[in-house]
């Protein structure tokens, strides 16, 4: 029974991360884009909308860790090493999230205005490369539990 709602509560969240990445990188940015605003206004509408989404990120990616760790503990043989190397896809998008959260856009707020293209290029790429991870992670979690039912 804990088994079980530990990989419903990790599948839901992994979705949900990997779900908001998504149609941030894949909707929202380029229309942002297409809306022609000037460089200054640009930046003032991107930080607006990236406002307070730190601390929405923050739990989800706590309890993926967690209940990714009590999956492992709980499991033996693959389905627990592949749930380690989840772990370690999560620990390594929890480190991109971070940096992107308490070093990137500090410095992109204070940013001159010549700066600011290389430090969305930086962006686009963490995001990016959260979004594998995370995919990754999820795409390993939902093999194991549904397809090869060894949990």
């Amino acid at each position: 029974m804990l088994l079980s709602l530990l990989l419903t509560a990790h599948l839901g969240l992994a979705a949900m991360w990997c779900g908001s990445m998504g149609y941030s990188l894949l909707v929202v940015q380029p229309k942002v884009a297409r809306f022609g605003f000037d460089d200054d206004r640009l930046e003032e509408f991107l930080t607006l909308l990236a406002q307070g989404n730190r601390w929405k990120v923050v739990p989800i990616v706590a309890a993926l860790l967690a209940t990714a760790a009590g999956v492992a503990a709980l499991t033996s043989g693959g389905t627990r090493l592949t749930f380690l190397v989840i772990l370690l896809l999560y620990a390594a998008a929890a480190t991109v999230f971070a940096d992107v959260s308490w070093r990137h856009w500090p410095a992109r707020v204070f940013a001159l205005p010549e700066e600011r293209p290389a430090l969305r290029r930086a962006l686009r790429l963490r995001a990016w490369t959260m979004l594998a991870l995370v995919g990754a992670a999820f795409a390993a979690a939902l093999v194991t539990t549904v397809w090869v039912g060894r949990c």
